[in-house]
């Protein structure tokens, strides 16, 4: 068994003239709700052995603010998380993934499109909750009965998806 958690980075504060979205910071808000899910995460036992963030601004500085509150594994940073589609964060998975756990840090319409496509099947709950939208800071956990190198369209049972408005 694998679990991959798809976090979608913290509420980032908007672009002040002449800086590139690329480079936007998180807000106070943000900065707490990382923190947040930090603590969440870490209460749950949800442990990656390996994190792949973007190299955004906005998504180091939510990998910071976890890492502040629990442990993040091996972390690779990739500036295709900012850009790549669904599928590409799906191959990103699959080249990285293995038999433990995989934390992505990324950004929207990805992590939701993501997660709805490789959810065949999950907690009613988590599934409601994922149907109204990813929130900033929304954590969807995606347990697979194979290793993550194999991770697929429908091949995954949604656990449980958190938003700090909910913890």
């Amino acid at each position: 068994m694998s679990r991959l958690y798809l976090l979608r980075h913290a509420k980032a504060g908007w672009a002040l003239p002449g800086m590139r979205d690329f480079d936007r910071p998180l807000d106070a808000s943000g900065r707490a709700d990382a923190e947040i899910m930090g603590t969440a995460m870490r209460s749950r036992g949800y442990v990656p052995d390996l994190t792949l963030c973007s190299n955004a601004r906005r998504a180091r500085e939510t990998l910071e603010g976890l890492a502040g509150q629990t442990d993040t594994g091996k972390v690779l940073f990739f500036d295709t998380l900012y850009s790549e589609d669904a599928a590409g964060y799906l191959r990103l998975i699959q080249e990285h993934g293995g038999p433990g756990s995989l934390l992505v840090i990324g950004h929207n319409p990805m992590t939701e499109d993501l997660a709805m496509a490789v959810a065949g099947d999950g907690d009613e709950t988590a599934r409601a909750m994922l149907n109204h939208g990813f929130p900033t800071s929304g954590l969807a956990v995606v347990r697979f009965l194979d290793d993550l190198a194999k991770a697929a369209q429908d091949a995954g049972y949604l656990e449980a998806f958190l938003t700090p408005a909910d913890l």
